[in-house]
């Protein structure tokens, strides 16, 4: 485990506080970036002045005014470091209210909440919700969404999926020919049909890989191949059955010169979200490096600068 810092010491140095006053920010990175996560937890218990303890729900919030504080103040390497510091439930829960504020264009990241996370961090994401903002996720989903993709939006948030290993392939196959023959009908949307929300939206990962062989085989085409890239449908299946496709896509994106302000902060959404997941990572970067023919570490050394740069390659390294 990492040594132990000063929660207030780390805060002082990535707020520009006591700046010339000895604070030693390569071992800041090092310590934090390879920090495990309940060493972070230790962080927040012992930091009251930033955040408070949810006992109910038992996890660690941010202070309100100290989230108000970060919007206004913060760069991208200090913005890192604290989402890097945050309870992952709460960074997941602002994550999906953000996205209610910014509207259409941002649902793909509730998607991503939804469908790349395990079911109890998931459950944990919703929990968080009622903390921070007094209602449910789902709840704030059906109010604000209106029209085909607020079924299955708030059927993916509200899974709370098996995780084991075993597959009736039976109903996979059954489940194959349900999508094989929504995906196909003219004139109608497939998240428009309740049979495709109730297998997305329910059905355990593994099963969905098995319905996903099948249908290929059906169809002799690939499923994903027959979804429009730019809709919620792709977002799902894509998060669903090959999240490393996604997410290499989401940093390729944000790591393209011509990317506005809000797509380069999805650099940083990915690496604090995914580098506890070292397996995750590892499989993220593998499928960077076969997609675009260079390794995820030498794009970022590349194109990113200073401490920012230094702390993604830290947690990027945990995946080693």
């Amino acid at each position: 485990m990492a040594q132990t810092l000063d929660w207030d010491v780390v805060i002082d140095a990535i707020s520009g506080k006591n700046v010339g006053m000895g604070v030693d920010e390569k071992a800041l990175i090092t310590t934090l970036g390879n920090s495990h996560k309940d060493h972070r937890k230790l962080f927040r218990k012992a930091s009251k002045s930033f955040f408070e303890e949810d006992e109910e729900r038992a996890f660690e919030k941010c202070h309100d005014q100290f989230v108000k504080h970060l919007r206004l103040e913060f760069s991208r390497f200090n913005n890192a470091v604290v989402m890097w510091s945050m309870h992952p439930w709460e960074r997941d829960a602002r994550v999906v209210k953000k996205a209610l504020k910014k509207g259409d264009e941002c649902y793909s990241l509730i998607v991503e909440v939804a469908c790349t996370r395990s079911s109890e961090d998931l459950l944990g994401a919703r929990k968080a919700y009622h903390s921070l903002f007094d209602q449910s996720m789902e709840e704030d989903i059906a109010s604000n969404i209106h029209g085909s993709r607020r079924k299955l939006l708030v059927g993916l948030v509200s899974a709370y999926r098996y995780e084991g290993n075993k597959v009736k392939d039976d109903s996979a196959k059954s489940d194959a020919k349900i999508l094989a023959e929504a995906v196909a009908s003219p004139g109608e949307k497939a998240i428009e049909n309740d049979e495709v929300v109730r297998i997305l939206s329910t059905r355990s990962k593994l099963h969905l890989q098995h319905v996903y062989k099948h249908y290929n085989q059906i169809k002799g085409s690939d499923l994903l191949g027959g979804v429009s890239e730019s809709s919620i449908l792709n977002d799902a299946l894509l998060c669903l059955l090959k999240p490393s496709v996604y997410f290499s896509k989401i940093l390729n994106a944000s790591l393209n010169k011509d990317a506005d302000k809000g797509t380069k902060k999805w650099l940083t959404r990915v690496f604090v979200t995914r580098a506890d997941h070292s397996d995750e990572m590892k499989d993220i970067a593998e499928e960077y490096n076969q997609r675009y023919g260079e390794t995820l570490a030498q794009n970022i050394q590349e194109k990113i600068r200073g401490n920012y740069r230094d702390f993604l390659l830290t947690l990027l390294s945990k995946s080693n």
